[in-house]
């Protein structure tokens, strides 16, 4: 089963400062047929002009991803951490029992970014956070497996049976993704357009995946993030 996911007819919000669409329901967005997809709740992204951001707040008991796509993020939180990341990097944040942070935009260029949280496998998790500067060049034509469940063999482990992959497929080129019996995926169009098993994405696009192989072919250079997981029943 695929079903395309159109940016367009996604959920926005525009504070100035902060730009946003939203895959799933949030904020003042409300869907009651789009609340999550399996484990996944949230995938934003996000547009947030120099010398702002998010001021100090909380979170609990959620799995939160950032994954920056142009400009520079710079975090930092209740225990201690502080760390800026940039194109192709990743943060992430196991909330469990509770922690406060922050998130900036201290750069002169505009920081586009998803934010993605994932439902916990259980609640009451230790906090933790940790960041990984990714060379770009791993995510080229082949899928780079960035983030896994505790049991699983990604450089960023996380509380919840999930695998997140990126790519940046040059045009012309095509590439396979299984998703198993008992598997689904949901996966963001970033940068560029591709057809998925001849469905067309541009970018911000989404698409939800159910036990179904997938071919991606890019018809520009195609910048994509996939997110693999257990079948919602």
């Amino acid at each position: 089963m695929l079903k395309k996911m159109e940016s367009n007819h996604m959920g926005s919000s525009n504070l100035g400062w902060l730009r946003s669409k939203f895959h799933f329901s949030f904020a003042d967005y409300y869907n009651p047929n789009n609340i999550q997809f399996g484990a996944l709740r949230v995938i934003n992204d996000d547009l947030i002009d120099p010398k702002t951001g998010f001021d100090t707040h909380p979170h609990r008991d959620m799995e939160i991803i950032s994954y920056v796509i142009d400009g520079e993020l710079t975090h930092s939180d209740s225990m201690g951490n502080k760390n800026t990341i940039s194109r192709g990097h990743i943060q992430y944040m196991s909330a469990g029992t509770g922690v406060f942070h922050s998130e900036h935009n201290l750069g002169e260029s505009i920081l586009r970014l998803l934010q993605i949280w994932i439902l916990p496998d259980q609640t009451g998790h230790q906090p933790n956070y940790g960041d990984f500067k990714f060379n770009w060049e791993d995510r080229k034509n082949r899928w780079f497996h960035m983030v896994s469940g505790t049991d699983g063999d990604a450089p960023i482990k996380i509380h919840q049976d999930v695998n997140m992959y990126s790519i940046e497929l040059e045009q012309g080129k095509e590439i396979h993704f299984p998703v198993k019996e008992g598997r689904q995926a949901y996966l963001v169009q970033i940068e560029g357009t591709s057809t998925i098993n001849e469905i067309q994405l541009s970018d911000q696009d989404g698409m939800e995946i159910v036990e179904e192989e997938i071919t991606v072919k890019a018809v520009e250079t195609s910048h994509i993030l996939i997110i693999e997981m257990k079948k919602q029943n």
